[in-house]
């Protein structure tokens, strides 16, 4: 299974994520045995909470049906998704974003 990086704007730290993984999956499997950095906030992990809510600066992904009331389809075709409903299919640059964005 292909493996890309996802690199944070603001900070440069980076994760790898497989293809079949989310990028909250992705990231959690990248710190098993690491000190817990939270670099994408964690909620629900299913589309309907916001709280992993970021932006995807560069590259290609997948994303799975998500919630309208946090990502209008007018956001999503800008790049703001949830990090747990995108699938990367390429290396990715991301901002993570608040609730409030």
């Amino acid at each position: 299974m292909m493996k890309h990086t996802v690199k944070l704007a603001a900070t440069g730290e980076e994760f790898f994520c497989r293809e079949d993984q989310n990028l909250l999956q992705g990231m959690q499997s990248f710190q098993m045995g690491l000190p817990m950095l939270k670099l994408i906030p964690v909620g629900c992990r299913g589309g309907g909470c916001g709280i992993c809510r970021i932006k995807i600066t560069t590259g290609i992904y997948e994303a799975k049906k998500m919630s309208r009331k946090h990502i209008p389809e007018e956001d999503q075709a800008r790049g703001i998704v949830l990090a747990c409903r995108v699938y990367p299919r390429s290396d990715l640059l991301i901002e993570v974003l608040s609730l409030s964005h």
